[in-house]
């Protein structure tokens, strides 16, 4: 058990030295390559601009959302409709991704009562 935590240790070590090392590095080459999407000068009159675009943008693209959820709405009804077609394959499909959110569902839970599996602390 000591050796594998020195070996964990000695891989913590090497990657801290390696994001020390050229951490910075990357930090410039990714600023440098998307300098385009940078504001200057970063004001609080243009950081208001941006969130006021950004939000009646998201507003202005409500009613394509909404076209979109009554069309898969409409996908969903046509298949329950003829279940009796569904392949092995498609029901796989439904159920693990019914499994996957219900998984996220109780990852929400246990972070939300503060990483506790018994229950809330009091």
């Amino acid at each position: 058990m000591a050796s594998k935590l020195h070996q964990l240790q000695s891989k913590a070590v090497q990657a801290s030295q390696l994001v020390s090392k050229h951490g910075c590095t990357y930090y410039k080459q990714l600023l440098e390559q998307n300098k385009q999407y940078i504001q200057e000068p970063a004001t609080v009159e243009k950081c208001n601009l941006l969130s006021k675009q950004l939000f009646y943008t998201r507003l202005a693209s409500i009613p394509g959302r909404y076209e979109s959820f009554w069309k898969e709405l409409d996908y969903v009804k046509h298949v329950w409709k003829n279940r009796q077609e569904l392949k092995v394959e498609d029901a796989g499909i439904a159920a693990l991704f019914g499994l996957e959110c219900f998984a996220w569902y109780c990852a929400g839970e246990i972070v939300g009562r503060g990483f506790t599996f018994t229950g809330y602390y009091v």
